[in-house]
């Protein structure tokens, strides 16, 4: 089950839906639903972090997308997470292999914190606070933490196996640029669109 946010984000531009966008879907909305993130990976431009928050825009939730590098300490990331988990909104950490490996094990036990308290609000509907990192805080249910990773690169960190099994991962590799640029020629208003994206890749 998940909730609708009720969060207006205006007439934007939205996502060609694809393959590849269904099953990264599929498979944030299952992390979800057992309390924990997703971790979409693969080459940059692949639309790994423009599929979580089109999702979060289509069930009206606020998505915040945070850079990260290798200047984020766990300070930073506690206040993040804090103030995620009280607002119940998403987050979706670009490029997370890029932290410490020292700063990544402190991460796991602070999503291990949330994650735990999710699942006792779960049973228990009426609990609203718990202890993060030494402070009581509230939580909301619809939070959620994604990550997004760019394996191969130089400079990244393979993740801590504490760290790995919060978050459900999916493959994105080649876009399907084919039916995009005949969804997006469709939308135009070309009537030939098969024939002209057949073109254009």
């Amino acid at each position: 089950m998940l909730f609708y946010g009720y969060e207006y984000m205006g007439a934007t531009t939205r996502l060609v839906i694809t393959p590849l966008t269904d099953k990264c879907w599929i498979t944030i909305t299952g992390a979800l639903h057992i309390k924990l993130g997703a971790n979409p990976s693969g080459p940059a431009g692949t639309g790994k972090t423009e599929s979580t928050k089109d999702l979060a825009k289509g069930i009206a939730i606020l998505c915040i997308v945070y850079n990260c590098s290798d200047q984020v300490d766990y300070h930073m990331m506690q206040r993040h997470f804090g103030g995620l988990a009280q607002q119940g909104c998403w987050t979706c950490l670009d490029e997370f292999n890029r932290i410490l490996v020292e700063v990544l094990s402190v991460i796991a036990q602070q999503l291990q914190e949330i994650r735990k308290a999710l699942q006792l609000q779960s049973l228990n509907p009426s609990m609203e606070e718990f202890d993060f990192q030494g402070k009581c805080i509230t939580i909301r249910p619809e939070f959620g933490c994604h990550i997004t990773m760019n394996p191969g690169y130089a400079g990244r960190t393979e993740l801590p196996d504490n760290l790995k099994v919060l978050f459900r991962p999916v493959a994105m590799m080649i876009p399907s640029y084919q039916l995009i640029a005949e969804v997006m020629l469709y939308s135009e208003g070309f009537g030939k669109s098969e024939n002209l994206s057949k073109k254009m890749v």
